[in-house]
């Protein structure tokens, strides 16, 4: 008999059987706290049945319908989104993923540019640390040495700036202009690529797992809101990581009070129970590219129903059971037990994020900020340790940037259950790097 390779490429192998609560069971009964949310993405936790009886009616009296049409879950998804939405964005375009949406955002961007009598304005800035998608465009806009190896030629360029790093900021870690050296540094890209030629900059609010959760400072995105007003240039804010609720906001956007020109949503969306993403524009976005034309193309399985019937009930169930404000809250527990487990650690050299979108990082010398050598694998060594001891993380980092372990569990877990996650992250630590 033929083998077949799953995954593609060869890798330590999980065999899941069923996932309940925060936790994940494998096939021979193991219970793994699953403290990575999968990929960063659940939020209400697994195996809700609600959710699973609407995919089931959506599937049984749907199945599948062309994107553009309405069906009764995409009317559900849209009466739940108003819940959650800035009232500034009225358009909506769902596709199938994250990955998508970005793409998707991209496009509008350009095309709302030629829209309005800027057809120059082609190309997209983003940010050296930042990961967007899977795509090839999607890679070409994304800061991530490791998942752009051997695609180089392939990738259009495009303009690139800083992402905020306060910890390694060429000023000094933690440096009190921080924020205003790195919004200088947009600025001096926008000036040397020439705005006429710029369509949008598109960045994540806060840094995913590429960066390991990392927060600008206050000061970051005010400034950078005001500057694409004044050059002309749309903001695309990528939440498909921090997007409802994940880090204590219903968007991460909000911590600074600042909006965006199109939103792009994606896992927390639908909670794991469905793949689906959401791009969310301003009208005079959406009323630019209509006025002028232009299509915005869908996705095959773009709204599928019974994702949108997920998703609307996953909304649903974050606002009846508040737990953005308790993934808050949550946040400030698991925040306060990092600080005390890894403090004064010879090789954790910080411990940063917001809400449930958290992570550490590891290095040789906590003093000059050496990272261990890529070949020694520390990051997922770590992961492999706590793995073995029934807790799952998400290991972060480019390849450059290097060695971060997040963390973004479902917003029900307990507090026991986070003291017992950060007790083997501190165990799986010491015994990989002592």
């Amino acid at each position: 008999m033929t083998e077949r390779h799953w995954p593609f490429l060869p890798s330590r192998n999980v065999a899941i059987d069923r996932a309940e609560g925060v936790y994940l069971v494998t096939r021979d009964g193991q219970r793994i706290l699953d403290a990575a949310g999968g990929a960063i993405v659940g939020n209400i936790g697994y195996g809700r049945q609600r959710v699973a009886d609407a995919v089931y009616r959506a599937t049984l009296d749907t199945t599948y319908v062309v994107p553009p049409w309405l069906t009764p879950s995409r009317e559900a998804l849209l009466g739940a989104l108003d819940n959650w939405l800035p009232e500034s964005l009225t358009r909506v375009h769902v596709t199938s993923g994250g990955s998508e949406a970005n793409e998707a955002a991209m496009k509008m961007a350009v095309q709302y540019q030629a829209a309005i009598g800027e057809p120059t304005r082609s190309r997209i800035i983003h940010r050296d640390l930042s990961y967007h998608g899977t795509t090839l465009a999607t890679t070409a806009v994304s800061g991530h040495e490791g998942r752009r190896r051997g695609l180089e030629r392939a990738l259009t360029p495009y303009p690139v700036t800083p992402t905020p790093y306060p910890l390694r900021c060429p000023l000094g870690s933690h440096h009190a202009d921080c924020g205003a050296f790195y919004v200088e540094a947009l600025r001096a890209t926008i000036q040397r690529e020439g705005a006429e030629t710029i369509a949008a900059f598109l960045a994540e609010p806060i840094t995913g797992s590429s960066g390991g959760a990392l927060v600008p400072p206050d000061d970051y995105w005010p400034a950078v809101r005001a500057m694409c007003d004044e050059f002309g240039i749309l903001l695309i804010m990528d939440e498909v990581m921090t997007g409802f609720g994940r880090t204590g906001r219903d968007f991460a956007c909000q911590h600074w009070s600042v909006l965006p020109d199109i939103l792009v949503s994606g896992k927390g969306l639908a909670g794991g129970y469905a793949p689906l993403g959401g791009v969310f524009a301003t009208e005079q976005v959406g009323s630019a590219l209509q006025d002028a034309g232009f299509g915005v193309m869908f996705n095959t399985f773009g709204a599928h129903p019974a994702a949108c019937a997920a998703a609307a009930e996953v909304l649903s169930i974050l606002r009846e059971e508040d737990l953005v404000t308790r993934a808050a809250a949550a946040g400030e527990t698991l925040s306060r037990l990092l600080e005390d487990a890894f403090a004064d650690h010879p090789r954790v050299v910080e411990c940063r994020g917001r809400g449930l979108l958290q992570a550490i990082e590891v290095v040789q010398d906590v003093e000059t900020l050496e990272p261990f050598p890529q070949a020694d694998n520390v990051t997922a060594r770590i992961v492999g340790k706590a793995l073995g001891k029934g807790v799952f993380f998400y290991g972060g980092g480019t390849g450059s940037v290097r060695d971060i372990v997040c963390m973004g569990p479902p917003f029900i877990i307990t507090d026991a259950e986070l003291e017992t996650l950060v007790a083997v992250l501190r165990e799986s630590v010491d015994e990989v790097t002592r």
